[in-house]
This record gives structure tokens, sequence and C-alpha cells, in this order.
């Protein structure tokens, strides 16, 4: 079976799965931002076949997530740092340790997160940058963006969806404006 190519899809989600998707690349980006930046630490760490890593690691690159960076001539050895958009992806990231947190560790959570200041226990929600309001619906909806083809606006303002259809052409107030 074929693999699909979700790299040219309009919706972002099934685009940022092309890149991050694949449950290695997001364990070896949590190794990342653990500090992990070298083949054999990521290696260690995941249990991994070197050939998997490569391609993985190799992926992440091309996708600009982390950058290959020289440590050593003799031998020839390159680290793995975390580029801005890979900084960005840190949010997904807590999102998810959050929900497994709520929703797969009838044991209890194995990590926590905690605000470093004081050492309390934090439960994050994803907020409007602007307005800081938590993004829960139905008070926010999916709109058709610009890019949106003809398929992902039906898909988007099917009966019973939290989305709204706003008519190409109107304008919207940018996310960064006050």
């Amino acid at each position: 079976m074929q693999r699909k190519d979700f790299g040219a899809m309009a919706c972002p989600i099934a685009r940022s799965l092309e890149r991050v998707g694949e449950w290695w690349n997001m364990l070896i980006l949590r190794d990342a931002f653990a500090g992990m930046t070298r083949f054999d630490q990521f290696q260690k760490s995941l249990g991994i076949a070197p050939n998997m890593l490569t391609r993985r690691l190799n992926g992440l690159v091309e996708a600009g997530l982390l950058e290959r960076q020289p440590y050593s001539e003799r031998p020839p050895r390159h680290e793995y740092m975390l580029t801005a958009r890979g900084e960005d992806f840190r949010s997904v990231l807590i999102a998810m340790l959050a929900w497994g947190n709520r929703h797969f560790t009838p044991e209890g959570a194995s990590i926590i997160i905690a605000d470093t200041g004081d050492g309390h226990e934090v439960d994050p929600i994803l907020v409007d940058r602007a307005t800081m309001r938590p993004l829960t619906a139905p008070d926010f909806a999916l709109v058709a963006g610009p890019g949106a083809t003809e398929a992902l606006r039906h898909r988007l303002t099917a009966p019973g969806r939290h989305s709204v259809l706003i008519e190409p052409g109107t304008p919207l107030k940018p996310a960064n404006a006050s």
C-alpha cells in the first residue's frame, strides 16, 4: 500500500501531519526539547534503529524543524538543534502531554507540567494571544481562510459543524490586531 502525501492538502492539520505526524518524529522533538542534540543521545533514548533515526532526523531537517550543525570534523559529527519552527512545536507537545495525562494515565501522571518559579503544577489551555480567552467551542469557530479549497469550505460548513462561512473577500481582523 502506498503512503498518502498530505503535504499538498489544503488543511493545515494535514500539512502539519506530513512533517511531524509519524510518532518517531514527535518523540525525537520531545527529546530535543529535553536538551538532546546528538544522534547517539536520540538513539539511546528511543531505542530506534540507526537507519530509521537517520531518515527521521533528515525529514525533520527538511521540514525546517531541526537544523544540522557540525560539532566535530574528525570524525565528522553533527548535532541537531531546534529551529524557530521547531520551537513553535513545543506548545503542541505540551498540549499532547496534558491531554495524555488527563485521559491515558490511570496509574497517575509520569510527567507533570510545573511552574519553574514556584513549582506548582499547571494545567495548560489554549488561548487567543490577543484576548487571552480560552479557545473553547462554541466561543470560537473554524473559518475558511483565503487559501481554502471549495472542498475544504464545504467540509467546514457542513451541518452540525462548529464552523462559520465567511464569504471570500470579507475582511477579517488579523489575529495580531487589537
